[in-house]
């Protein structure tokens, strides 16, 4: 699956999907709210946010799970149907135009850094933050985009927004 154009790869575990990313995502989400700690049965989710046509699936065709989120919009969760692992989410705003993916599942998640922790308001207390990164008690707004983005990535989304 490796192209040279690839940015990171990644798959289930038992290696039924396989999926890679060509670009680095727009922004990387650190979520610690209630409905991500238990979906994922950890402290928090990390969700690397890439635009559909810069993400690749091959293998089994994963299934869709539709469940809540902090924001009241759900999220519709793709999962292996062999393992269930948990592979990516589309999330309200930009529907099925962009995969927040489970950093967790990339071969090497250590590319994909938190760029922002958000629902930090019921983050678990022992979990210790890097002031460098920027965090929101919920979601942070349409405002905050560009410092959180970056230049680049704020132009992404508003291009895959329609804007």
């Amino acid at each position: 699956m490796t192209e040279s154009a690839t940015f990171a790869e990644g798959g289930c575990a038992c290696g039924a999907i396989r999926y890679r990313l060509d670009d680095a995502p727009y922004v990387v989400h650190c979520c610690h709210c209630t409905d991500c700690r238990r979906e994922g049965g950890s402290a928090f989710a990390v969700n690397a946010v890439i635009e559909m046509d810069r993400f690749h699936v091959e293998g089994a065709q994963p299934l869709a799970a539709r469940l809540p989120s902090a924001s009241g919009a759900g999220q519709v969760v793709m999962r292996c149907p062999q393992c269930m692992t948990a592979l990516w989410s589309h999330y309200g705003g930009v529907g099925d135009k962009a995969a927040f993916v489970r950093a967790g599942t990339l071969d090497d998640p250590a590319r994909c850094p938190p760029s922002v922790h958000i629902w930090v308001q019921s983050k678990l207390p022992w979990i210790l933050l890097d002031p460098e990164v920027p965090t929101f008690e919920r979601f942070y707004s349409g405002r905050d985009i560009p410092a959180v983005y970056g230049e680049s990535g704020a132009e992404r989304f508003r291009i895959l927004r329609g804007r």
